[in-house]
């Protein structure tokens, strides 16, 4: 599972924008996304092409620090997730507070279980036989194991994190006119197509080259070739991610 916490940043001298993206983000995946406390928000998605999509439409407005927590989960069927708990949600609690340590950086963060400190769960050991290794053996063995699963799994929550800030990087420098072309690009296609710039044109009153202009300055073809990498990732980096659920 994949849990992500959001908070708002700057919230002290701004107004609560808590319930607006709780509406945007059930429109654009159907994910139940709650308050947990104060000006932060919480839900749980099993799809990591979900988690990449809420995460950039988070990061578009300069808003929010978003944290992706990988790992297992203890919640009841349609239940809320302030009453979950679980690998996930604590993994989730470490991200959002590195992506507020980000300084400079796209404010994203992305944790595994092992990696926040859950553990790792492995196959009990058999009772030892003449061909098997001794207790002592299994033990390191399974150390061993241990260790080179959570390396594997941070490896991949780190690449994740750097592919979903560098398109997130593009996803907050667009300004407001490269922003209406490629909503609509989005609107009128299929998500990572081009959809139809005439069409596109057309609808906003402007020149075809205009359009054209305004993929290429918005990196929307770097966007849509990316995003696939990063739910591969946060893929790869909840198999290798175990825990106590």
């Amino acid at each position: 599972m994949y849990v992500l916490t959001i908070d708002q940043r700057g919230s002290s001298s701004d107004v609560d924008r808590v319930p607006d993206l709780i509406t945007e983000l059930a429109a654009l995946s159907g994910a139940r996304f709650e308050r947990s406390v104060g000006d932060e928000l919480q839900g749980v998605v099993e799809d990591p092409a979900d988690a990449v999509d809420i995460a950039l439409h988070a990061l578009r407005s300069g808003h929010w620090y978003v944290g992706i927590g990988i790992g297992p989960v203890r919640l009841a069927p349609n239940g809320s997730p302030r009453e979950g708990s679980g690998g996930g949600f604590v993994a989730a609690r470490k991200a959002v507070d590195r992506a507020k340590a980000a300084g400079g950086q796209v404010p994203l963060s992305v944790v595994d279980g092992i990696m926040a400190g859950t553990g790792k769960s492995f196959p009990a050991a058999r009772e030892p036989s003449t061909q098997e290794p001794s207790t002592q053996e299994r033990s390191q063995k399974e150390r061993s194991q241990e260790a080179g699963a959570a390396a594997e799994a941070a490896e991949a929550a780190a690449n994740a994190q750097a592919v979903l800030r560098l398109i997130g990087r593009l996803v907050q420098e667009r300004t407001a006119a490269q922003w209406r072309v490629v909503d609509r690009l989005r609107h009128t296609g299929q998500a990572g197509k081009h959809g139809s710039q005439k069409q596109v044109a057309r609808e906003l009153g402007i020149t075809e080259q205009s359009v054209s202009r305004a993929i290429l300055r918005a990196g929307w073809q770097e966007e849509w070739a990316a995003r696939p990498a990063a739910a591969m990732l946060l893929a790869l980096a909840h198999s290798r991610t175990e825990g106590d659920a």
